[in-house]
C-alpha cells in the first residue's frame, strides 16, 4: 500500500523533501522560539507570498511562462523582508519588535496588489498558499537539499552563539560574540528555510511547523538539547503521516501536517498533566 506512494517522481519528490523540512523547520524553530520571535515565520511568509506573486504576474503579463522559478522569487522576497526587518531593528532600537508586524503589514499588503494585478487566484497561486503535492519538482527537491545543508551547516558551526544569543544576548556580547551578525545570518537562514518550505505546507502554514513541534517539545523535554531532538521527532511525524494520509485521502496536505502537530501539541500537553498528577 505505501509502496504505491513512490510509483511516480513527484510524490519521490514531495517525500524527500518532505522529510528534509520536517528536520529543519522545527531544529530551527527551536532558537525561534526561545528567542521569542515566532512572528518572524508569520512575516517572513507573508514577504513570501508577496513573492510568489510578483512571479507569477510577470509571468502572466509578460508572458515568460517557464521563465522564473516562483520559488527562487519567493526566496528572494523573503531574504529581502529578513534584511528589512534587521534594518528596522536598527531603527527602533527601545522597541526592535516593531519591525516583525511592520514587514508582515508590507508584505500582506504587496501581495494583495499584485494579487489584484494578476486578476486575483489561479491554481498555482492557491497550491503555493497551502501547499501541494504535485507542485514539487525534482528541481525544488535539490534547493530543498541544499538549504537543508547550508541550514545544518550554520547550527553546528554557529550552536554555541546561537544559544547563548537565545538565552542571554548581554552575555553572548560580553563574551565577544558579534550578536548583530549572527543574528543576521540566522534571520536569512529562517528566510530560506521559509521559502523552501511553501511548496509541502504552504505559504501560510509554514510558521506551524516551526512553531508547533517545538511548542509540545517543550512541554516534555529536559533540557536544550533534549527539546530539539523531541521538536525534530514531532516535525518528522507530522510531515510523513500528514503526506500519507493526504494521499490516501486526497487531503490539502499543508492543513493536514498541521493539524497532526496540532495532535502532538495536545497529546504533548495532556500527557505532561496526566503525568504531573501521578507523581503527585
Amino acid at each position: 500500500m505505501i509502496s504505491g506512494l513512490f510509483q511516480y517522481e513527484f510524490l519521490q519528490n514531495a517525500f524527500i523533501a518532505g522529510i528534509l523540512i520536517g528536520f529543519i523547520a522545527p531544529l530551527l524553530g527551536v532558537f525561534i522560539v526561545v528567542r521569542r520571535l515566532s512572528l518572524i515565520a508569520d512575516a517572513l511568509s507573508h514577504v513570501t507570498l508577496a513573492g510568489i506573486a510578483a512571479s507569477l504576474l510577470l509571468e502572466k503579463k509578460l508572458g515568460l511562462a517557464g521563465g522564473i522559478n516562483p520559488l527562487y522569487m519567493g526566496m528572494a522576497f523573503s531574504v529581502a523582508g529578513s534584511l528589512f526587518i534587521e534594518k528596522l531593528r536598527k531603527v527602533y532600537t527601545h522597541y526592535q519588535e516593531l519591525a516583525i508586524p511592520i514587514i508582515l503589514s508590507g508584505g500582506i499588503g504587496l501581495g494583495v496588489i499584485f494579487i489584484s494585478l494578476a486578476e486575483g487566484f489561479n491554481t498555482d497561486l492557491f497550491n503555493y498558499l497551502f501547499g501541494s503535492v504535485s507542485a514539487v519538482s525534482r528541481s525544488d527537491m535539490w534547493t530543498v537539499f541544499g538549504i537543508s545543508v547550508f541550514v545544518v551547516l550554520i547550527i553546528i558551526i554557529f550552536y554555541k552563539e546561537l544559544f547563548l544569543l537565545s538565552f542571554d544576548e548581554e552575555h553572548a556580547a560580553a563574551s565577544g560574540i558579534n550578536s548583530k551578525w549572527i543574528h543576521f545570518l540566522f534571520i536569512v537562514t529562517v528566510a530560506l528555510v521559509i521559502a523552501a518550505s511553501m511548496r509541502i505546507v504552504g505559504i501560510l502554514l509554514v510558521s506551524s511547523l516551526m512553531t508547533l513541534p517545538v511548542a509540545a517539545s517543550i512541554r516534555i523535554a529536559n533540557g536544550f538539547k533534549q527539546t530539539i531532538l523531541f521538536s525534530v521527532i514531532f516535525g518528522e511525524i507530522s510531515v510523513i503521516v500528514g503526506l500519507i494520509l493526504s494521499y490516501y485521502l486526497d487531503l490539502a496536505p499543508g492543513g493536514t501536517i498541521v493539524m497532526l502537530a496540532v495532535v502532538i501539541l495536545i497529546g504533548a500537553i495532556s500527557w505532561k498533566k496526566w503525568w504531573k498528577g501521578r507523581t503527585k
